[in-house]
C-alpha cells in the first residue's frame, strides 16, 4: 500500500470491500457516527485512516466481519 493514508478516500462500496464488510455496514458506521464522511456531489467517501480506525475499534467492541 503507497501513499498517505489520511489522504486516501474510498467511495462506500470499497470500503466495505476494504475492510471485508457490506456497503450498507460503512453506512451504519457513518450515520452512527463511528466513521466520518465526505459528501461530494451525491457520492459519500470516507478516508482510509478513519476506516481504518473504525474498522479497528468495532471489532474491539465485538463486531462481526463478513467472510468472501
Amino acid at each position: 500500500m503507497s501513499g498517505d493514508l489520511s489522504r486516501t478516500y474510498l467511495s462506500i462500496p470499497q470500503a466495505g470491500e476494504r475492510v471485508g464488510v457490506g456497503a450498507s455496514t460503512i453506512r451504519q458506521w457513518i450515520h452512527r457516527g463511528h466513521l466520518p464522511a465526505v459528501r461530494i456531489g451525491r457520492r459519500v467517501f470516507v478516508r482510509e485512516l478513519d476506516l481504518l480506525k473504525a474498522e479497528r475499534a468495532t471489532r474491539h467492541r465485538g463486531g462481526t466481519r463478513r467472510t468472501a
